[in-house]
Protein backbone atom coordinates (compact mmCIF):
# COMPACT_ATOMS: atom_id res chain seq x y z
CA UNK A 1 0.00 0.00 0.00
CA UNK A 2 2.75 2.48 0.89
CA UNK A 3 4.55 1.64 -2.35
CA UNK A 4 1.30 2.34 -4.20
CA UNK A 5 1.14 5.78 -2.59
CA UNK A 6 4.69 6.47 -3.76
CA UNK A 7 3.77 5.29 -7.27
CA UNK A 8 0.78 7.62 -7.23
CA UNK A 9 3.07 10.56 -6.50
CA UNK A 10 5.55 9.50 -9.21
CA UNK A 11 2.76 9.23 -11.78
CA UNK A 12 1.76 12.80 -11.01
CA UNK A 13 5.39 13.86 -11.42
CA UNK A 14 5.51 12.24 -14.86
CA UNK A 15 2.21 13.84 -15.85
CA UNK A 16 3.38 17.29 -14.75
CA UNK A 17 6.57 16.96 -16.84
CA UNK A 18 4.55 15.82 -19.83
CA UNK A 19 2.25 18.83 -19.47
CA UNK A 20 5.25 21.14 -19.12
CA UNK A 21 6.66 20.10 -22.50
CA UNK A 22 3.47 21.26 -24.21
CA UNK A 23 3.07 24.46 -22.16
CA UNK A 24 3.82 27.73 -23.97
CA UNK A 25 3.47 30.04 -20.95
CA UNK A 26 6.78 30.20 -19.14
CA UNK A 27 5.26 30.87 -15.71
CA UNK A 28 2.93 27.88 -15.96
CA UNK A 29 5.71 25.71 -17.36
CA UNK A 30 7.84 26.60 -14.33
CA UNK A 31 4.92 25.70 -12.00
CA UNK A 32 4.50 22.31 -13.66
CA UNK A 33 8.19 21.50 -13.37
CA UNK A 34 8.11 22.50 -9.70
CA UNK A 35 5.08 20.25 -9.19
CA UNK A 36 6.98 17.39 -10.84
CA UNK A 37 9.99 17.95 -8.59
CA UNK A 38 7.76 18.14 -5.51
CA UNK A 39 6.01 14.89 -6.38
CA UNK A 40 9.33 13.13 -6.98
CA UNK A 41 10.62 14.25 -3.58
CA UNK A 42 7.59 13.28 -1.51
CA UNK A 43 7.32 9.91 -3.25
CA UNK A 44 10.17 8.61 -1.08
CA UNK A 45 11.48 11.43 1.13
CA UNK A 46 10.14 13.82 3.75
CA UNK A 47 8.99 17.15 2.30
CA UNK A 48 11.51 19.96 2.34
CA UNK A 49 9.30 22.94 1.49
CA UNK A 50 5.84 24.25 2.40
CA UNK A 51 4.59 23.45 -1.11
CA UNK A 52 5.87 19.87 -0.88
CA UNK A 53 4.36 19.39 2.57
CA UNK A 54 0.98 20.68 1.40
CA UNK A 55 1.17 18.48 -1.71
CA UNK A 56 1.81 15.43 0.48
CA UNK A 57 -1.13 16.34 2.72
CA UNK A 58 -3.41 16.53 -0.31
CA UNK A 59 -2.24 13.19 -1.74
CA UNK A 60 -2.79 11.42 1.57
CA UNK A 61 -6.18 13.09 1.97
CA UNK A 62 -7.23 11.96 -1.50
CA UNK A 63 -5.95 8.39 -1.24
CA UNK A 64 -7.51 7.84 2.19
CA UNK A 65 -10.88 8.71 0.70
CA UNK A 66 -10.31 6.45 -2.29
CA UNK A 67 -9.38 3.64 0.09
CA UNK A 68 -12.55 3.76 2.18
CA UNK A 69 -15.17 5.72 0.24
CA UNK A 70 -14.03 8.39 2.63
CA UNK A 71 -16.22 10.45 4.86
CA UNK A 72 -15.06 13.07 7.37
CA UNK A 73 -11.40 12.39 6.57
CA UNK A 74 -9.84 15.41 8.25
CA UNK A 75 -6.49 17.18 8.32
CA UNK A 76 -6.12 17.71 12.05
CA UNK A 77 -4.10 20.68 13.32
CA UNK A 78 -2.71 21.82 9.99
CA UNK A 79 -1.27 25.10 11.29
CA UNK A 80 0.86 23.17 13.79
CA UNK A 81 2.46 20.45 11.67
CA UNK A 82 2.90 22.64 8.57
CA UNK A 83 4.21 25.69 10.40
CA UNK A 84 7.90 24.58 10.40
CA UNK A 85 7.76 24.51 6.59
CA UNK A 86 5.89 27.81 6.40
CA UNK A 87 8.34 29.45 8.80
CA UNK A 88 11.34 28.20 6.83
CA UNK A 89 10.04 29.32 3.43
CA UNK A 90 8.10 32.49 4.26
CA UNK A 91 9.73 33.90 7.37
CA UNK A 92 13.36 32.75 7.27
CA UNK A 93 14.51 32.01 3.72
CA UNK A 94 11.78 34.11 2.06
CA UNK A 95 11.74 31.71 -0.86
CA UNK A 96 7.96 32.02 -0.74
CA UNK A 97 5.97 35.11 0.15
CA UNK A 98 2.76 35.09 2.19
CA UNK A 99 0.52 35.68 -0.82
CA UNK A 100 2.06 32.72 -2.62
CA UNK A 101 1.47 30.55 0.45
CA UNK A 102 -2.19 31.62 0.55
CA UNK A 103 -2.48 30.85 -3.17
CA UNK A 104 -1.19 27.34 -2.49
CA UNK A 105 -3.75 26.94 0.28
CA UNK A 106 -6.47 28.12 -2.11
CA UNK A 107 -5.33 25.52 -4.64
CA UNK A 108 -5.56 22.81 -2.00
CA UNK A 109 -9.03 23.94 -0.91
CA UNK A 110 -10.24 23.93 -4.52
CA UNK A 111 -8.93 20.39 -5.00
CA UNK A 112 -10.93 19.32 -1.95
CA UNK A 113 -14.08 20.53 -3.67
CA UNK A 114 -13.48 17.99 -6.44
CA UNK A 115 -13.91 15.10 -4.01
CA UNK A 116 -17.38 13.61 -3.74
CA UNK A 117 -19.14 10.28 -3.88
CA UNK A 118 -22.43 8.64 -4.78
CA UNK A 119 -24.74 8.46 -1.78
CA UNK A 120 -28.10 6.96 -0.98
CA UNK A 121 -31.13 9.23 -1.02
CA UNK A 122 -31.59 8.90 2.73
CA UNK A 123 -27.98 9.85 3.36
CA UNK A 124 -28.26 12.89 1.11
CA UNK A 125 -31.31 14.11 3.01
CA UNK A 126 -29.51 13.72 6.34
CA UNK A 127 -26.38 15.48 5.01
CA UNK A 128 -27.78 18.36 2.99
CA UNK A 129 -25.42 19.75 0.39
CA UNK A 130 -23.49 16.48 0.03
CA UNK A 131 -20.53 17.63 2.14
CA UNK A 132 -17.46 15.45 2.71
CA UNK A 133 -16.68 17.06 6.09
CA UNK A 134 -12.96 17.48 5.42
CA UNK A 135 -12.05 19.45 8.52
CA UNK A 136 -9.01 21.65 9.11
CA UNK A 137 -8.30 22.64 12.71
CA UNK A 138 -6.20 25.64 13.74
CA UNK A 139 -5.08 27.32 16.97
CA UNK A 140 -5.78 26.00 20.45
CA UNK A 141 -3.00 25.24 22.91
CA UNK A 142 0.11 23.09 23.09
CA UNK A 143 1.39 21.47 26.26
CA UNK A 144 5.03 22.53 26.63
CA UNK A 145 6.96 21.27 29.67
CA UNK A 146 3.65 20.55 31.35
CA UNK A 147 2.26 24.04 30.78
CA UNK A 148 -0.32 25.07 28.16
CA UNK A 149 0.80 27.68 25.63
CA UNK A 150 -1.23 29.51 23.01
CA UNK A 151 -0.69 27.76 19.67
CA UNK A 152 -1.64 30.62 17.31
CA UNK A 153 1.12 31.26 14.78
CA UNK A 154 1.45 33.13 11.45
CA UNK A 155 0.19 30.09 9.53
CA UNK A 156 -2.97 30.13 11.68
CA UNK A 157 -3.68 33.61 10.35
CA UNK A 158 -2.84 32.59 6.77
CA UNK A 159 -5.17 29.57 6.83
CA UNK A 160 -7.97 31.64 8.36
CA UNK A 161 -7.52 34.38 5.77
CA UNK A 162 -7.34 31.91 2.88
CA UNK A 163 -10.68 30.37 3.86
CA UNK A 164 -12.21 33.80 4.36
CA UNK A 165 -11.18 34.89 0.89
CA UNK A 166 -12.26 31.73 -0.94
CA UNK A 167 -15.45 31.11 1.07
CA UNK A 168 -15.78 27.56 -0.20
CA UNK A 169 -17.79 24.78 1.41
CA UNK A 170 -14.64 22.69 1.88
CA UNK A 171 -12.69 22.40 4.03
CA UNK A 172 -14.67 22.78 7.22
CA UNK A 173 -12.55 25.21 9.23
CA UNK A 174 -12.48 24.81 13.01
CA UNK A 175 -10.79 27.13 15.50
CA UNK A 176 -9.82 25.82 18.91
CA UNK A 177 -10.75 28.60 21.32
CA UNK A 178 -9.29 29.03 24.79
CA UNK A 179 -9.44 31.75 27.43
CA UNK A 180 -5.91 32.96 26.66
CA UNK A 181 -6.48 33.47 22.94
CA UNK A 182 -5.55 36.96 21.79
CA UNK A 183 -8.23 39.49 20.93
CA UNK A 184 -6.36 40.12 17.69
CA UNK A 185 -6.92 36.58 16.48
CA UNK A 186 -10.50 36.51 17.74
CA UNK A 187 -11.16 39.71 15.80
CA UNK A 188 -9.71 38.06 12.69
CA UNK A 189 -12.10 35.12 13.21
CA UNK A 190 -15.05 37.48 13.57
CA UNK A 191 -14.17 39.17 10.29
CA UNK A 192 -14.27 35.80 8.52
CA UNK A 193 -17.54 34.85 10.24
CA UNK A 194 -19.02 38.10 8.92
CA UNK A 195 -18.49 36.77 5.39
CA UNK A 196 -21.56 34.62 5.98
CA UNK A 197 -20.41 31.17 4.86
CA UNK A 198 -20.64 29.59 8.29
CA UNK A 199 -16.95 29.35 9.20
CA UNK A 200 -14.93 29.08 11.28
CA UNK A 201 -16.61 26.85 13.82
CA UNK A 202 -15.27 27.01 17.38
CA UNK A 203 -14.27 24.18 19.70
CA UNK A 204 -13.71 25.14 23.32
CA UNK A 205 -10.42 23.94 24.83
CA UNK A 206 -11.73 24.81 28.29
CA UNK A 207 -14.36 22.08 27.90
CA UNK A 208 -12.83 19.49 25.57
CA UNK A 209 -9.36 19.10 27.10
CA UNK A 210 -10.47 18.42 30.71
CA UNK A 211 -13.13 16.02 29.47
CA UNK A 212 -10.64 14.13 27.32
CA UNK A 213 -8.25 13.82 30.25
CA UNK A 214 -11.15 12.59 32.40
CA UNK A 215 -11.86 9.90 29.79
CA UNK A 216 -8.30 8.60 30.14
CA UNK A 217 -6.56 10.41 27.29
CA UNK A 218 -2.99 11.40 28.11
CA UNK A 219 -2.65 15.18 28.70
CA UNK A 220 -0.15 15.63 25.85
CA UNK A 221 -2.62 14.00 23.49
CA UNK A 222 -5.63 15.82 24.91
CA UNK A 223 -3.94 19.14 24.11
CA UNK A 224 -3.42 17.91 20.55
CA UNK A 225 -7.08 17.19 19.79
CA UNK A 226 -8.70 18.33 16.56
CA UNK A 227 -12.15 18.55 15.02
CA UNK A 228 -13.18 15.60 12.88
CA UNK A 229 -15.91 15.94 10.27
CA UNK A 230 -18.30 18.66 11.36
CA UNK A 231 -18.11 19.13 15.15
CA UNK A 232 -16.75 15.87 16.57
CA UNK A 233 -13.40 15.90 18.36
CA UNK A 234 -10.62 13.32 18.49
CA UNK A 235 -6.83 13.06 18.71
CA UNK A 236 -5.51 13.04 15.16
CA UNK A 237 -3.41 10.02 14.21
CA UNK A 238 -4.31 8.17 17.40
CA UNK A 239 -8.09 7.57 17.22
CA UNK A 240 -10.19 4.69 15.95
CA UNK A 241 -11.72 4.72 12.50
CA UNK A 242 -14.72 6.81 13.54
CA UNK A 243 -15.73 9.01 16.42
CA UNK A 244 -19.43 9.31 15.51
CA UNK A 245 -22.23 6.79 15.54
CA UNK A 246 -23.99 5.53 12.44
CA UNK A 247 -27.53 5.43 13.82
CA UNK A 248 -29.77 8.28 14.96
CA UNK A 249 -32.26 8.11 17.81
CA UNK A 250 -35.33 10.25 17.19
CA UNK A 251 -35.98 11.64 20.67
CA UNK A 252 -39.28 13.17 19.54
CA UNK A 253 -40.67 9.78 18.46
CA UNK A 254 -39.42 8.07 21.61
CA UNK A 255 -41.11 10.78 23.65
CA UNK A 256 -44.39 10.24 21.76
CA UNK A 257 -44.14 6.51 22.44
CA UNK A 258 -43.59 7.34 26.11
CA UNK A 259 -46.86 9.28 26.18
CA UNK A 260 -48.89 6.56 24.43
CA UNK A 261 -48.23 3.21 26.08
CA UNK A 262 -45.09 2.57 24.05
CA UNK A 263 -46.92 2.86 20.71
CA UNK A 264 -44.99 4.51 17.91
CA UNK A 265 -47.24 7.31 16.67
CA UNK A 266 -45.99 7.02 13.08
CA UNK A 267 -46.24 3.28 12.45
CA UNK A 268 -48.75 2.34 15.14
CA UNK A 269 -46.47 -0.46 16.32
CA UNK A 270 -45.73 -1.11 19.96
CA UNK A 271 -42.09 -2.05 20.50
CA UNK A 272 -41.92 -1.72 24.30
CA UNK A 273 -45.40 -1.89 25.88
CA UNK A 274 -46.17 0.16 28.96
CA UNK A 275 -49.29 0.68 31.08
CA UNK A 276 -49.64 4.46 30.95
CA UNK A 277 -50.97 6.52 28.04
CA UNK A 278 -52.37 10.02 27.63
CA UNK A 279 -55.25 8.57 25.62
CA UNK A 280 -56.18 6.43 28.63
CA UNK A 281 -55.76 9.38 30.99
CA UNK A 282 -53.99 7.11 33.48
CA UNK A 283 -50.74 8.93 34.22
CA UNK A 284 -51.07 9.63 37.95
CA UNK A 285 -48.39 12.31 37.90
CA UNK A 286 -45.49 13.66 35.88
CA UNK A 287 -43.02 11.40 37.67
CA UNK A 288 -44.68 8.47 35.89
CA UNK A 289 -44.03 10.21 32.57
CA UNK A 290 -40.34 10.52 33.40
CA UNK A 291 -40.17 6.92 34.61
CA UNK A 292 -41.72 5.69 31.36
CA UNK A 293 -39.34 7.92 29.37
CA UNK A 294 -36.44 6.27 31.18
CA UNK A 295 -37.66 2.81 30.17
CA UNK A 296 -38.31 3.76 26.56
CA UNK A 297 -35.06 5.64 25.93
CA UNK A 298 -32.99 2.88 27.51
CA UNK A 299 -34.69 0.37 25.20
CA UNK A 300 -34.08 2.39 22.04
CA UNK A 301 -30.53 3.23 23.08
CA UNK A 302 -29.76 -0.46 23.34
CA UNK A 303 -31.30 -1.04 19.90
CA UNK A 304 -29.13 1.70 18.42
CA UNK A 305 -26.03 0.07 19.91
CA UNK A 306 -27.05 -3.24 18.36
CA UNK A 307 -27.18 -1.49 14.98
CA UNK A 308 -23.79 0.10 15.62
CA UNK A 309 -22.30 -3.28 16.50
CA UNK A 310 -23.57 -4.92 13.30
CA UNK A 311 -22.21 -2.06 11.16
CA UNK A 312 -18.83 -2.14 12.91
CA UNK A 313 -18.53 -5.90 12.53
CA UNK A 314 -19.34 -5.86 8.82
CA UNK A 315 -16.96 -2.97 8.11
CA UNK A 316 -14.16 -4.69 10.02
CA UNK A 317 -14.61 -7.75 7.81
CA UNK A 318 -14.94 -5.95 4.49
CA UNK A 319 -13.23 -2.52 4.62
CA UNK A 320 -9.77 -2.85 6.13
CA UNK A 321 -8.37 0.69 5.76
CA UNK A 322 -4.77 -0.50 5.41
CA UNK A 323 -3.24 2.89 4.57
CA UNK A 324 -5.17 4.70 7.26
CA UNK A 325 -4.11 2.08 9.79
CA UNK A 326 -0.46 2.50 8.77
CA UNK A 327 -0.73 6.19 9.65
CA UNK A 328 -2.43 5.72 13.05
CA UNK A 329 -0.37 5.14 16.18
CA UNK A 330 -0.13 1.60 17.57
CA UNK A 331 -1.71 -0.18 14.57
CA UNK A 332 1.61 -1.42 13.19
CA UNK A 333 2.91 -2.28 16.66
CA UNK A 334 -0.20 -4.37 17.35
CA UNK A 335 -0.44 -5.74 13.81
CA UNK A 336 -4.08 -4.66 13.78
CA UNK A 337 -6.07 -2.32 11.59
CA UNK A 338 -7.94 0.56 13.17
CA UNK A 339 -11.14 -1.49 12.80
CA UNK A 340 -9.58 -4.39 14.68
CA UNK A 341 -8.56 -2.26 17.65
CA UNK A 342 -5.17 -1.03 16.47
CA UNK A 343 -5.56 2.64 17.44
CA UNK A 344 -4.36 4.11 20.71
CA UNK A 345 -7.83 5.51 21.54
CA UNK A 346 -11.33 4.49 20.50
CA UNK A 347 -14.57 6.18 21.54
CA UNK A 348 -17.77 6.59 19.53
CA UNK A 349 -20.52 9.12 20.16
CA UNK A 350 -24.23 8.55 19.73
CA UNK A 351 -26.44 10.69 17.49
CA UNK A 352 -29.93 12.05 18.07
CA UNK A 353 -32.50 14.41 16.62
CA UNK A 354 -35.34 16.21 18.36
CA UNK A 355 -33.53 17.17 21.56
CA UNK A 356 -35.32 20.52 21.78
CA UNK A 357 -38.67 18.86 21.02
CA UNK A 358 -38.09 16.50 23.93
CA UNK A 359 -37.34 19.29 26.39
CA UNK A 360 -40.11 21.61 25.25
CA UNK A 361 -42.68 18.81 25.10
CA UNK A 362 -41.86 17.54 28.58
CA UNK A 363 -42.03 21.11 29.92
CA UNK A 364 -45.43 21.66 28.30
CA UNK A 365 -46.85 18.38 29.58
CA UNK A 366 -45.52 19.01 33.08
CA UNK A 367 -46.79 22.56 33.40
CA UNK A 368 -50.07 22.53 31.46
CA UNK A 369 -51.25 18.96 32.06
CA UNK A 370 -49.96 18.06 35.52
CA UNK A 371 -49.02 21.25 37.39
CA UNK A 372 -51.91 23.45 36.25
CA UNK A 373 -54.40 20.90 34.94
CA UNK A 374 -55.17 23.35 32.14
CA UNK A 375 -55.13 20.63 29.48
CA UNK A 376 -56.52 17.14 30.00
CA UNK A 377 -54.46 14.06 29.18
CA UNK A 378 -57.02 12.71 26.73
CA UNK A 379 -57.59 16.19 25.32
CA UNK A 380 -53.89 16.47 24.48
CA UNK A 381 -53.77 12.93 23.08
CA UNK A 382 -56.68 13.70 20.73
CA UNK A 383 -55.10 16.97 19.54
CA UNK A 384 -51.81 15.22 18.81
CA UNK A 385 -53.50 12.35 16.98
CA UNK A 386 -55.39 14.86 14.80
CA UNK A 387 -52.29 17.03 14.18
CA UNK A 388 -53.94 20.03 15.88
CA UNK A 389 -56.50 20.20 13.07
CA UNK A 390 -59.45 22.52 13.66
CA UNK A 391 -59.94 25.72 15.63
CA UNK A 392 -60.17 24.09 19.06
CA UNK A 393 -57.01 22.06 18.56
CA UNK A 394 -55.20 25.09 17.14
CA UNK A 395 -56.08 27.08 20.23
CA UNK A 396 -54.69 24.26 22.36
CA UNK A 397 -51.57 24.24 20.20
CA UNK A 398 -51.02 27.94 20.83
CA UNK A 399 -51.29 27.31 24.57
CA UNK A 400 -48.59 24.64 24.27
CA UNK A 401 -46.37 27.03 22.34
CA UNK A 402 -46.92 30.17 24.42
CA UNK A 403 -47.87 28.82 27.82
CA UNK A 404 -44.84 26.69 28.66
CA UNK A 405 -41.11 27.49 29.05
CA UNK A 406 -38.76 26.76 26.17
CA UNK A 407 -35.31 25.20 26.24
CA UNK A 408 -32.43 27.57 25.51
CA UNK A 409 -33.98 30.67 27.09
CA UNK A 410 -32.18 30.71 30.45
CA UNK A 411 -35.12 29.03 32.18
CA UNK A 412 -33.97 26.42 34.68
CA UNK A 413 -37.34 24.68 34.78
CA UNK A 414 -37.06 23.41 31.22
CA UNK A 415 -33.27 23.28 30.89
CA UNK A 416 -32.89 21.09 33.96
CA UNK A 417 -35.83 18.93 32.91
CA UNK A 418 -34.19 18.27 29.56
CA UNK A 419 -30.82 17.62 31.23
CA UNK A 420 -32.46 15.07 33.53
CA UNK A 421 -34.14 13.27 30.61
CA UNK A 422 -30.97 13.36 28.54
CA UNK A 423 -28.88 12.03 31.41
CA UNK A 424 -30.79 8.76 31.26
CA UNK A 425 -29.61 8.36 27.68
CA UNK A 426 -26.02 9.16 28.69
CA UNK A 427 -26.15 6.69 31.57
CA UNK A 428 -27.46 3.94 29.31
CA UNK A 429 -24.75 4.55 26.70
CA UNK A 430 -22.12 4.00 29.36
CA UNK A 431 -23.28 0.40 29.76
CA UNK A 432 -22.01 -0.64 26.33
CA UNK A 433 -18.70 -1.22 24.56
CA UNK A 434 -17.86 -1.09 20.88
CA UNK A 435 -16.28 -4.11 19.13
CA UNK A 436 -12.74 -2.76 19.70
CA UNK A 437 -13.13 -2.83 23.48
CA UNK A 438 -10.52 -5.02 25.14
CA UNK A 439 -8.58 -5.48 21.90
CA UNK A 440 -6.00 -2.78 22.51
CA UNK A 441 -7.35 0.78 22.51
CA UNK A 442 -7.88 2.94 25.55
CA UNK A 443 -11.64 3.42 25.71
CA UNK A 444 -13.78 1.27 23.47
CA UNK A 445 -16.89 2.92 24.87
CA UNK A 446 -19.73 5.19 23.76
CA UNK A 447 -20.56 8.70 24.85
CA UNK A 448 -23.24 11.17 23.84
CA UNK A 449 -22.89 13.64 21.01
CA UNK A 450 -25.52 16.00 19.63
CA UNK A 451 -24.55 16.35 15.98
CA UNK A 452 -27.54 15.83 13.69
CA UNK A 453 -26.36 17.65 10.52
CA UNK A 454 -29.63 17.98 8.55
CA UNK A 455 -31.13 14.66 9.72
CA UNK A 456 -33.70 16.60 11.74
CA UNK A 457 -35.50 17.37 8.46
CA UNK A 458 -36.10 13.81 7.13
CA UNK A 459 -36.58 12.48 10.67
CA UNK A 460 -39.09 15.23 11.35
CA UNK A 461 -40.92 14.25 8.16
CA UNK A 462 -41.46 10.81 9.75
CA UNK A 463 -42.62 12.17 13.11
CA UNK A 464 -46.19 13.00 14.12
CA UNK A 465 -47.28 16.09 16.08
CA UNK A 466 -45.49 16.72 19.38
CA UNK A 467 -46.63 18.43 22.62
CA UNK A 468 -44.36 21.43 22.05
CA UNK A 469 -46.78 22.53 19.33
CA UNK A 470 -44.77 21.18 16.43
CA UNK A 471 -47.03 19.85 13.67
CA UNK A 472 -46.61 16.42 12.09
CA UNK A 473 -44.02 15.92 9.35
CA UNK A 474 -42.25 19.23 10.01
CA UNK A 475 -38.53 19.40 10.91
CA UNK A 476 -37.54 18.19 14.35
CA UNK A 477 -35.05 20.09 16.49
CA UNK A 478 -31.51 19.95 15.12
CA UNK A 479 -28.42 19.29 17.20
CA UNK A 480 -28.52 20.69 20.70
CA UNK A 481 -29.94 24.02 19.62
CA UNK A 482 -33.28 25.48 20.75
CA UNK A 483 -36.37 24.72 18.70
CA UNK A 484 -36.67 26.21 15.22
CA UNK A 485 -39.62 28.41 16.12
CA UNK A 486 -38.43 29.67 19.50
CA UNK A 487 -36.05 32.61 19.60
CA UNK A 488 -33.38 32.26 22.32
CA UNK A 489 -33.25 35.06 24.87
CA UNK A 490 -30.09 36.78 23.67
CA UNK A 491 -26.93 35.62 21.96
CA UNK A 492 -25.99 33.27 24.80
CA UNK A 493 -29.48 31.88 25.39
CA UNK A 494 -28.96 28.76 23.32
CA UNK A 495 -25.55 27.30 24.13
CA UNK A 496 -24.87 23.94 22.52
CA UNK A 497 -26.22 21.09 24.59
CA UNK A 498 -23.69 20.12 27.24
CA UNK A 499 -23.14 23.77 28.12
CA UNK A 500 -25.13 26.33 30.08
CA UNK A 501 -28.62 25.50 28.88
CA UNK A 502 -28.11 21.78 29.22
CA UNK A 503 -26.81 21.66 32.73
CA UNK A 504 -26.69 24.58 35.14
CA UNK A 505 -24.70 22.62 37.67
CA UNK A 506 -21.91 21.19 35.54
CA UNK A 507 -21.23 22.69 32.10
CA UNK A 508 -18.54 20.06 31.51
CA UNK A 509 -20.96 17.15 31.37
CA UNK A 510 -19.92 15.07 28.37
CA UNK A 511 -22.91 15.64 26.12
CA UNK A 512 -21.27 17.20 23.08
Amino acid sequence: MLEAVSDHSKRFAALAREMATAESRESRRHELLTIAENCDVIAHEPPKTFWQALQLCYFIQLILQIESNGHSVSFGRMDQYLYPYYRRDVELQQSLDREQAIELLHSCWLKLLEVNKIRSGSHSKASAGSPLYQNVTICGQNLVDGKPQDAVNPLSYAILESCGRLRSTQPNLSVRYHAGMSNDFLDACVQVIRCGFGMPAFNNDEIVIPEFIKLGIEPQDAYDYAAIGCIETAVGGKWGYRCTGMSFINFARVMLATLEGGRDATSGQVFLPQEHALSKGNFANFDQVLADWDRQIRYYTRKSIEIEYVVDTMLEENVHDILCSALVDDCIERAKSIKQGGAKYDWVSGLQVGIANLGNSLAAVKKLVFDQGAIGQQELAKALAEDFDGLTHEQLRQRLINGAPKYGNDDDSVDQLLARAYQTYIDELKQYHNPRYGRGPIGGNYYAGTSSISANVPFGAQTMATPDGRKAHTPAGGGGQPGLRYRPSGADGGYQFGGQAADRGDPRRRAA
